[in-house]
């Protein structure tokens, strides 16, 4: 725990270097399709692909495998890598705002402390991974969260609370089922029609979020804010809330499917 707090530090540390000093210490190959092409093809067991601190805006890379690739802190603003398979890398520092996933690979990937706002992750694939990001206006409809830990680990917070951020996020007909998404801020989200059996979202602000026809059986949402949260039409079976929420503040709760089986302590 303690170096994955140390490492966590290291992290931040970065990230705040890489903010100011990006220009002076990015060693930018500006390379195209066919450079990445040929570094992924060049890359052997023990010995990935160099793409660490590249410059590679607004490039189409659509399509590629990059699990034998390094990513680390590269500049991915705008790139399309939408069904390209990056599942199981680490992608902590990289700059990924506005950038294509949709189709995407990112089972079991690991992307923390990035900026992610307007991203498109449209049906991809984000089972298991671990997500601490801010991707605020991104388009997740259809993608599959399943078994997702992008919850804060409140044993781990040496620099103060980190959560991952989808206000204004599109995720409707999502599955997060298991998935784990505690103190997440989900102002204004959309996740009309998604699953989210037994999804643990204790804490997180909902407010103004969009829930209706989703499935929440067994879902826990204790301590939530749910101030003009919409449940019309959602499956309530066995869904956790709070013993005091104040249910004239929230949108068809009481005429939702199951509401008399959900549990308020």
């Amino acid at each position: 725990m303690f170096n994955r707090s140390l490492n966590l530090l290291k992290t931040i540390t970065l990230m705040i270097a890489f903010t100011f000093v990006w220009p002076a210490v990015c060693n930018s190959a500006d390379l195209d399709r066919a450079g990445v092409e040929n570094a992924l093809a060049n890359a052997k067991n023990g010995k990935p692909a160099d793409l660490r601190r590249k410059d590679l805006r607004a490039l189409e890379l659509s399509g590629l495998d990059f699990t034998h690739a390094d990513l680390w802190g590269s500049d991915l603003r705008g790139a399309n890598l939408s069904n390209s398979d990056l599942s199981g890398l680490i992608l902590d520092l990289t700059v990924m705002t506005k950038i294509n996933l949709a189709g995407a690979n990112l089972s079991r990937t690991s992307i923390f402390g990035v900026h992610m706002v307007g991203a498109n992750l449209t049906g991809a694939n984000l089972s298991h991974s671990r997500f601490i990001a801010n991707l605020d206006r991104s388009n997740l409809s259809s993608a599959n969260l399943k078994n997702a830990d992008w919850g804060v680990d409140m044993k781990n917070q040496p620099m103060g609370l980190m959560r991952v951020s989808l206000n204004s996020a599109n995720l409707s007909g999502a599955d997060l089922t298991d998935a784990n998404l505690n103190r997440s801020l989900m102002r204004h989200a959309i996740l009309k029609g998604s699953i989210l059996r037994s999804t643990v979202l204790s804490g997180s602000d909902l407010s103004v979020a969009d829930l209706s026809n989703a499935d929440l059986s067994g879902a826990d949402l204790t301590a939530c804010n749910l101030t003009g949260t919409d449940f019309s039409g959602a499956k309530l079976k066995g869904t956790h809330f709070s013993k005091n929420l104040d249910k004239s503040q929230v949108k068809g709760l009481t005429s939702a499917i199951d509401f008399d089986s959900a549990i308020f302590e």
